[in-house]
């Protein structure tokens, strides 16, 4: 018997709970016997250097995979690291089916907003030729190939991207509702997205454009996150200087003064 197989593409950079969470649908409504996270070493779409090492982000996944609700049926695939790159869908796909295509039926899962652009794709006529199940995306309904895709119009909805995901890494924020713990584990033991990386990343934007207020506030609010206080006052107070006017920074200025009374008050008091 044909083992029915969905392919999830993706940089899976990293890899989030949303991602887990379709892939599980996905075994719930039965759609397919296994779910494959086929893991892009190097998209066509996206810039090189914003990915982490392949093998930081395969073994990312097999570690949210292994937590997932079916761990036996949700797994990581490497095939597109054996494949030229960078990695184009149709040429994955036609190498699965030279390999395995004897004892699999492949079908798809992929994004609404992925559909739409669908006409970029390389040879994205052929693609269409396969199953292919389209999960929703908040705010934005696909137009195009409707008569010859699946929608999956009760998918959980992804609030957030990697991109997000990332971000709030940079920031120090909590990301306990978006990451399994154990990938939460694995990139604070290995300083993939570090609010340290970020910080290095601001000090030179700003270095190249000093009067950049949203640079300056974002890096006030990272020293503000690090308690770093003199420089998150500085950085705000910057801030003030160019716009006198910005709201945000002023609340800033005032939270870190509070702060510092608080905590120094024997010197501001004695």
């Amino acid at each position: 018997m044909m083992k029915r197989m969905m392919l999830y593409f993706g940089s899976f950079n990293p890899v989030h709970n949303g991602h887990i969470a379709l892939a599980e649908y996905v075994a719930e409504h039965d759609l397919a016997d296994e779910t494959a996270l086929v893991i892009s070493p190097q998209s066509p779409y996206k810039r090189q250097a914003a990915l982490v090492a392949e093998t930081d982000r395969l073994e990312m996944a097999e570690i949210a995979c292994a937590a997932s609700r079916y761990p036996k049926r949700i797994r990581p695939s490497v095939v597109e690291f054996l494949l030229p790159r960078p990695s184009y869908t149709i040429d994955t796909l036609r190498f699965l089916e030279e390999t395995c295509g004897h004892e699999m039926r492949f079908s798809i899962l992929m994004g609404s907003d992925q559909i739409t652009g669908l006409d970029g794709w390389k040879e994205y006529e052929r693609i269409l030729e396969y199953p292919i199940y389209v999960y929703p995306r908040r705010g934005e309904r696909p137009e195009k190939h409707l008569d010859r895709v699946t929608l999956l119009e009760d998918a959980p909805l992804q609030d957030y991207s990697s991109t997000e995901v990332r971000a709030a890494i940079e920031r120090g924020d909590d990301t306990s509702r978006m990451l399994a713990p154990g990938v939460t584990e694995y990139i604070r033991r290995k300083g993939l997205w570090s609010p340290a990386n970020r910080m290095t990343a601001l000090h030179t934007a700003l270095d190249a454009d000093p009067e950049n207020t949203a640079l300056l506030l974002e890096r006030g609010q990272l020293h503000y996150r690090m308690n770093q206080w003199g420089a998150a006052l500085n950085d705000f107070n910057a801030v003030l200087r160019i716009d006198p006017g910005h709201e945000e920074a002023r609340q800033f200025v005032e939270m870190v003064e509070e702060i510092l009374a608080f905590r120094y008050k024997d010197i501001y008091n004695p």
